[in-house]
């Protein structure tokens, strides 16, 4: 297994020297796991610095057979560009065993001098000194002190070429790990991605994920997604591995280091998500002070006249910097694509930890508020089959119209070595989130084919409070010939929910909107839910033949308690659920070639359905908990500099279906959805990246009343979803990078009998950036041109309410570090 290591370098006698952060983890997971233990000696010293920020290497094939030493050092240098410096005489008559399989370099040089007789000391970035030891015993790899997290780790999986993903990334109870090690489909999105997106929230980096599509209107006062044809909400997010701290209605990007998105029920991985997601996990890694100072300042600008700013600001302290503070603020205000629209946004956050040998610590805070103001965008069901065309996404729906969220949250975390093999974890945070105003958008129904249309102004006062804790323990055993890495966990979530609305009802024109008639201001917010989610997991990993074939086999016992309350205080509903939800997950790497087949099966207990139609007889109610299963297949092929994952999956849970003639919705039949994924994503030549890919969904309604809906396509649910992005650092101006992104959905239906069908889109964005240095500071210009055509088009359903797609948007934006 690919384990994500902290080390420290016993001391020796010789300097300082820069080291490959390939050959770095090499050594130290060769040394601490690998050499024996009798052989563990020094001949070179690396600063701990370097070798903590040198955690992930990347392995290779090495084919290098048994033969003079000097033969197969020349073989090795000309495939891993590492020179080698010695004297002729010390290699004369010498034979190298050789060297196969799949392995990071160091290791693979290890194997290549194995009983030779020569040492070797790194000296160099790239370059390595042999010398001839005094005794044969002597000739070793440089030894090295596991003194963190020697399995699970809180540092960040290694960038992937192109910079657009990482390597790895958390897969829950069993910590960062590897892509090509993992039984799951993941894509972690990294920091230079979201910048060069000019991501202001989570949902502009997921657009980039053939699996996701975002639902709600892109200039609307919340976010909600489908995740493989599954529907998210922003506050079933992660934070660091622990649901219920991440803000509610929309997640700003800029204090997110990381955006992993593992695809599948994530209920062994994580628990349970406060909204029952099935479809996948989003897991929101912050942002660290690094080793190097930061000081960020970002101007920024956004049609048609929104000016911000963003500063980012990052130092460490001590002794080998074992302090870290890193703080992030924005503030934007002015007026959005939407006609008379505006948008005053702020964010405050901040970032403390502490790194010993043993101990490490972290403290997180945030403070985020939005206004909208002076109107929404539209979000509407139909009256017939006779679908009329999309509007001009400019169209202010509810003039007038405003909402205002704020969420805070505080997280502290504390990860202790107990030894080399075993880490413990703890994490424990609360959340508070208010919301006011027409957090739904401007609501319509009926819409008819002329664009007449019933306007609904919802008027919605809501809280959110919630605590969240999580312990872990992490440890790594052999026994025989088999590696053992083991996950012990539990958790709880305390969610308490509190919800009002008012409306107000007028005649509209989806075309030309008519003055709506607002609704008053609600007096009062009651408790309308009381939750508590808890959970208790085991997993193993279990290694073979070299990491060849990876098992882990997992199980969580979970619990559901939910009360729901009406207006008045009194109990309406009351229950208590618990279910034992196990998971399977196998990798095989049959050839020497780095490709990885993956399977897994997992089933997961989710918090019921909650009616989030406002417009609903029964909004707010929240049913009994269901039962989800996954099955999937893939296969993954790490082509050097570019990552390939093709996946086959069926998901099935319990469906919530509206009675349209009641406006009434109820727990009726199961969602079965059977797909196929490919993505890819990395540097195709030198200068030229690529992130895309493809997914093909049958989502089908079974086991429904009376068998009315069965076979049914699951309203909302695209049949083809298809993402593109390209870069191409032009040539004839150096720093200057050019961007095309074309994004497709698929036919789907926005209601559960299928009569309404909304067509096909496609979407074009263009971007460019150029960076450059000016009186010795780093300078990037950033432009960004959305739905370039200004295409009209629907883009989404929720809840049988068909959202307008997004406005043409110019995106300007300049950073500078000091």
């Amino acid at each position: 297994m690919t384990l994500y290591t902290r080390t420290s370098v016993v001391a020796a006698e010789h300097p300082p020297v820069s080291i490959n952060r390939t050959l770095l983890l090499s050594a130290a997971i060769a040394s601490a796991f690998f050499a024996p233990a009798a052989a563990l000696a020094q001949n070179t010293a690396v600063p701990t610095e370097q070798i903590r920020s040198a955690l992930v290497g990347q392995q290779q094939h090495f084919a290098i057979s048994a033969q003079p030493l000097s033969a197969a050092l020349e073989l090795f240098s000309n495939q891993t560009g590492i020179a080698f410096a010695y004297t002729s005489s010390d290699l004369e008559g010498v034979q190298s065993p050789g060297v196969q399989g799949q392995l990071p370099p160091l290791r693979a040089l290890a194997q290549l001098l194995a009983g030779t007789g020569i040492n070797y000391q790194l000296t160099g970035s790239d370059t390595v000194a042999l010398s001839k030891a005094e005794r044969a015993s002597d000739a070793v790899m440089p030894s090295v002190t596991v003194l963190g997290d020697s399995v699970i780790s809180d540092d960040l999986p290694e960038v992937y070429a192109g910079g657009q993903i990482a390597r790895g990334g958390r897969i829950g109870l069993l910590g960062n790990r590897d892509t090509m090690e993992t039984p799951f489909s993941t894509t972690n999105y990294t920091a230079q991605m979201i910048e060069d997106r000019q991501a202001n929230t989570v949902s502009d980096v997921l657009r980039s994920d053939a699996s996701v599509r975002d639902i709600f209107p892109e200039g609307g006062a919340a976010e909600h997604f489908n995740v493989r044809g599954f529907s998210m909400k922003s506050h079933d997010f992660a934070w660091n591995g622990v649901f219920g701290l991440v803000p509610h209605n929309r997640v700003a990007a800029e204090f997110v280091e990381r955006v992993e998105v593992l695809k599948g029920p994530g209920a062994l991985l994580y628990g349970m998500a406060l909204s029952g997601s099935v479809g996948g996990v989003v897991n929101l890694v912050p942002k660290r002070a690094a080793d190097e100072p930061l000081t960020r300042l970002t101007a920024t600008y956004s049609s048609d006249a929104a000016f911000g700013g963003h500063v980012d600001i990052g130092r460490r302290f001590g002794e080998d910097g074992v302090f870290g503070v890193r703080f992030n603020g924005v503030k934007s205000d002015g007026d959005t694509a939407v006609d008379n629209q505006s948008l005053d946004r702020g964010l405050g956050s901040i970032a403390l930890d502490f790194r010993g040998e043993r101990l490490r610590l972290s403290l997180d805070a945030y403070n985020i508020e939005e206004r909208f103001t002076g109107g929404m965008p539209l979000l509407t069901s139909f009256a017939s089959p006779d679908i009329p065309d999309a509007p001009d996404p400019t169209n202010n729906a509810l003039d007038g119209g405003y909402s205002t969220s704020r969420s805070k949250a505080i997280i502290g975390a504390v990860a202790y070595d107990f030894s080399d093999q075993w880490t413990g974890n703890a994490t424990l945070g609360t959340k508070r989130q208010t919301g006011a105003g027409y957090l739904n958008n401007g609501l319509g129904m009926n819409a008819q084919a002329s664009g007449d249309y019933t306007g609904m102004a919802m008027n919605i006062k809501n809280y959110f409070d919630t605590n969240s804790g999580d312990v872990r323990l992490n440890g790594y055993f052999t026994t025989g010939y088999i590696d053992h890495e083991v996950s012990i966990g539990a958790n709880i979530v305390q969610h308490e929910t509190g919800a009002v609305a008012t409306r107000g009802l007028w005649s509209s024109n989806i075309y030309s909107p008519g003055m709506p008639s607002l609704a008053a201001d609600p007096d009062s917010t009651p408790k309308v839910s009381d939750t508590t989610l808890s959970s208790f997991a085991v997993a193993d990993t279990l290694a073979f033949q070299d990491d060849s074939y990876l098992l882990t086999l997992g199980v969580r016992q979970q619990r559901v308690r939910t009360t729901n309350f009406d207006t008045s205080g009194a109990t309406t509903s009351k229950y208590d659920e618990s279910a034992l939800t196990p998971a399977v997950g196998v990798v095989i790497k049959p050839w020497s070639a780095p490709v990885s087949l993956y399977a897994n099966y997992i089933e997961g207990l989710s918090q019921g359905g909650t009616v989030s139609d406002t417009a609903a007889t029964n909004y707010g109610e929240v049913f009994a908990p269901y039962k989800s299963k996954q099955l999937e297949l893939g296969l993954k092929w790490d082509a050097g500099r570019f990552l390939n994952t093709v996946s086959v999956f069926q998901i099935t849970k319990p469906s919530m279906i509206e009675d349209s003639a009641t406006n009434t919705y109820s727990a009726d039949g199961e969602q079965r959805n059977r797909g196929v994924e490919v993505s890819s994503v990395g540097e195709i030549t030198k200068g030229v990246r690529l992130i895309g890919g493809a997914t093909y969904i049958e989502a089908e309604t079974t086991e429904t009343a009376d068998g009315l809906l069965d076979g049914k396509t699951v309203l909302g649910t695209p049949d083809w979803q298809a993402n593109f992005s390209g870069e191409w650092d032009a040539t004839w101006v150096p720093g200057l990078t050019l961007i095309a992104t074309g994004i497709y959905t698929g036919e789907q239906y926005a209601d559960d009998e299928n009569t309404q069908q909304l067509p096909s889109w496609v979407r074009f964005d263009l971007g460019a950036r150029y960076a450059f240095l000016a009186a010795d500071h780093d300078i990037v210009l950033r432009g960004n041109v959305l739905n370039v055509a200004n295409e009209r088009y629907w883009s989404g359903v929720w809840n049988g309410y068909a959202s307008v797609g997004a406005a043409r948007t110019v995106q300007l934006s300049a950073t500078i570090d000091f």
